[in-house]
């Protein structure tokens, strides 16, 4: 890299003291890069530390913008000497923001994006600075996917560590449940192989324990045959008949196969091709399905979801699978202020569902909503105790999604995103996906359960010193 003026660097410790970096350590930092080191003095400071939730705006002293492993390896290590204060950041797409620390090291994995596929073994090698829509790119070129989330602009890697879930995750399982190795480098600066047989306990504890154990540098995916064209797309319904529609939803969900993913989303409608003019901006429920397999059978299935109620208008059909991936983006773009609460439940009682139409006609922004996703199938099928992720009986979980672009509208939303929160919490499981706790640490033991205790050991063996702490935080037992 080309030479640069250093200057001292004040950066927060481990103790939550301070050290001072003077000009000789910044160079000894820089020196053993091949990727960038960027300060406040750069002029691409500002636009290096921006993450998709606009509520987060924390400044990192320093950005290490990594491009391999051996960059990471050399930061960890830099940082260890020194006993600095890390944060690590894949696409930066974590709704709480944990990947930026105020006067911390940054350490930046969002250049590391390669995707190589291998049509044959039916397996992906994933950099942990990719995104979904990467990841779709590259395998459905070979009519291949792994299950994941669904907006195109999520990292792979904190959808991965936190579980990951989407649209065919009913037939092929979370996105942990396919993982079938990684490269981690540990809090002492070395590269570790976890798989079945290397580090077997990492392993468990990565696929759902989020970025509690190391930075993971490389994941490999057992891929499936999908698409490239599969039968998706939503139908609206009047707000009005909400409570009828979701009542419907719950009782069509009991009988579907594992091919269909059916969710629910209570919003003003956005404009969509196939609805009237007069319906845009105004409060509906849309429903929204996607069917892997066979067309004919597909057609089938999401013909039915019409029958749900009387429809506005509905948009089904045959489409490509990487599209579909890509359809909820115009929603989610980066910039505006987003805060979320969470419940898993394992069925929509009358109660809930009166609470969700009565939570939903008094959205606080015209870009809130609440969804309702679909989960069982093949991701319930499996041990809770197999993965960190120990969310097995969930079959749905409620996402409430405030957003909006104003800070002084934070107060309403924030509270109303509470309050609905708090009004659900007895009809839920206490279970918690962690990928959508907006703030604190207050509902870990909800993310983990009984699975808890086991991941603050992996800690302790690996971590003993919580060096990877800005995360949903896991104490070393």
């Amino acid at each position: 890299m080309e030479e640069r003026a250093m200057a001292e660097l004040t950066v927060r410790s481990l103790g939550g003291q301070t050290s001072v970096l003077n000009d000789d350590a910044l160079a000894d930092l820089a020196s053993g890069l091949r990727g960038t080191l960027i300060t406040p003095a750069d002029a691409d400071y500002e636009a290096s530390r921006l993450i998709w939730n606009a509520m987060i705006d924390r400044k990192p002293a320093l950005i290490v913008r990594c491009t391999g492993a051996a960059d990471v390896i050399h930061t960890v290590k830099f940082a260890r000497r020194h006993d600095l204060l890390v944060s690590v950041r894949g696409a930066g797409h974590n709704i709480a923001g944990k990947s930026l620390a105020d006067e911390a090291l940054l350490i930046d994995l969002s250049g590391m994006t390669a995707v190589r596929v291998d049509p044959l073994a039916r397996i992906a090698v994933v950099g942990p600075g990719a995104t979904l829509g990467d990841l779709d790119h590259e395998t459905q070129a070979f009519g291949l996917a792994c299950p994941v989330g669904i907006n195109s602009t999520t990292g792979v890697a904190g959808l991965t560590l936190g579980g990951g879930f989407g649209w065919i995750s009913r037939k092929f399982g979370l996105t942990i449940d396919n993982l079938v190795a990684a490269d981690m480098v540990s809090a002492d600066g070395e590269l570790l192989r976890c798989d079945r047989e290397h580090n077997a306990d990492l392993y468990w504890a990565i696929r759902g324990g989020g970025g509690n154990f190391g930075i993971v540098t490389s994941f490999e995916f057992k891929l499936h045959r999908v698409g490239p064209e599969v039968v998706a797309g939503p139908a609206v319904f009047p707000f009005e008949q909400a409570g009828d529609v979701l009542r419907a939803y719950r009782d069509f969900c009991t009988g579907a196969p594992d091919e269909l993913t059916v969710w629910g989303v209570i919003r003003d409608a956005p404009p969509l091709p196939f609805l009237p003019a007069s319906v845009h901006g105004t409060r509906v429920l849309i429903i929204v399905g996607l069917y892997n397999g066979d067309r004919a059978e597909g057609e089938k299935a999401l013909a039915e979801l019409r029958n749900l109620g009387n429809e506005i208008a509905d948009g089904f059909g045959p489409c490509p699978f990487a599209a579909f991936q890509q359809a909820f983006d115009p929603l989610l773009t980066p910039g505006a202020r987003n805060y979320w609460k969470s419940h898993n439940f394992t069925s929509l009682s009358d109660e809930l569902i009166d609470t969700l139409v009565d939570y939903g006609a008094r959205l606080p922004s015209a870009q809130s909503e609440i969804f309702v996703a679909q989960l069982g199938g093949a991701i319930n099928r499996i041990d809770p105790a197999a993965t960190a992720y120990p969310h097995r009986d969930a079959e749905f979980v409620m996402n409430v999604h405030t957003r909006w672009e104003d800070p002084a509208h934070d107060k309403a939303c924030i509270d109303w995103a509470r309050d609905f929160y708090e009004a659900t919490r007895p009809m839920a499981t206490g279970g918690v996906y962690v990928n959508f706790i907006s703030e604190g640490e207050d509902r870990i033991d909800g993310a983990y359960g009984a699975n808890y205790d086991r991941l603050a050991e992996v800690k302790a063996a690996y971590d003993p010193d919580n060096f990877f702490r800005e995360n949903q935080n896991i104490r070393p037992n």
